[in-house]
């Protein structure tokens, strides 16, 4: 089945205490789209660069069978830039500099070709954009998941509302799901943004894993502890892209599929964090996504007798 994936594609500059990088190719859409193909060949691609994003990165976005139809290409004008400054403790960061450049004036247009996507993945951007995206589409997908942050809840929270009441799975991380429902339990912060209107959440806590929430049932995914982690830039995205990824390949939307989904999403994301950008995500071979998955089951994995 085919999958839609609506975001930026970018460059970004990151430092973390492990390094840095100059310009990078990086952006929602990228991550989503690199992590999504190692589950489905039907990866439809809608987004924005400027006249100086390089062929041979949307060449490499090709090779891994993205459909980049949907990629404008703005003549005289530059991509998205984004740069930052990781903390020790990898979890908070610094915005160094951010230029919206072709970003500022995106206007999403769908191609013919991908109006009968089954799967629509909105990766963060304006609430207002993501509801021009769904609404014009001809038909609504089996499945409809976004993708949002802080920042709208800061300055856009009633067309973020508006939005969230169209999609049926949202993802955020546990710093926004108390924002955006001013509770500080994640559980009755669950239940209020379920009201909301999505039937799925979830919500991401980096290291600490992933919860998984509909109205009658709550699943937990841990996060796969490694040694070191390079550069978080991306993770919540690739994990986004491998959930629904293996959601468009399995076509099993139930809660129990979203919980296997959830489990290969967070082993996207563990390959992402091993090095800077998307360089981890480039190159994976199958053995590898298998081991990885099979390390997450061996967390999780034990024999209990009730008495």
């Amino acid at each position: 089945m085919s999958l839609l994936t609506v975001g930026t594609v970018a460059f970004d500059a990151i430092e973390t205490p492990f390094g840095k990088t100059d310009k990078i190719v990086g952006g929602a859409a990228t991550y989503i789209g690199l992590s999504a193909s190692y589950f489905t060949n039907k990866v439809n691609l809608v987004s924005v660069v400027g006249e100086d994003f390089p062929k041979e990165s949307i060449k490499m976005l090709q090779d891994h069978g993205i459909n980049t139809q949907g990629l404008q290409v703005k003549q005289g004008e530059k991509t998205f830039f984004w740069s930052g400054k990781y903390h020790n403790d990898m979890n908070s960061r610094d915005t160094l500099d951010t230029q919206l450049n072709v970003l500022e004036t995106f206007d999403p247009v769908i191609p013919e070709q991908y109006q009968d996507c089954d799967f629509l993945m909105l990766g963060n951007l304006v609430p207002a954009v993501q509801q021009k995206v769904i609404n014009s589409l001809r038909t609504r997908p089996k499945l409809i998941v976004m993708d949002t942050m802080n920042f709208w809840m800061d300055i856009a929270m009633d067309d973020l509302k508006t939005t969230i009441s169209m999609v049926d799975v949202l993802t955020i991380n546990d710093a926004e799901a108390r924002q955006l429902s001013g509770e500080y339990s994640l559980v009755k912060a669950a239940q209020k943004i379920l009201k909301m209107g999505p039937r799925y959440l979830i919500i991401k806590k980096g290291e600490h894993g992933a919860l998984l929430f509909n109205k009658g049932q709550v699943f937990f995914a841990p996060a796969l502890p490694l040694e070191d982690v390079f550069d978080p830039t991306g993770a919540g995205d690739t994990f986004a892209g491998g959930f629904i990824g293996y959601l468009a390949e399995s076509k099993d939307i139930s809660f129990d599929g979203m919980k296997r989904a959830i489990i290969f999403g967070s082993a996207m994301a563990s390959f992402c964090v091993e090095k800077f950008g998307t360089e981890r995500l480039v190159n994976l071979s199958k053995e590898e996504l298998e081991s990885r998955v099979q390390e997450f089951i061996n967390l999780v994995q034990f024999d209990i007798a009730l008495v």
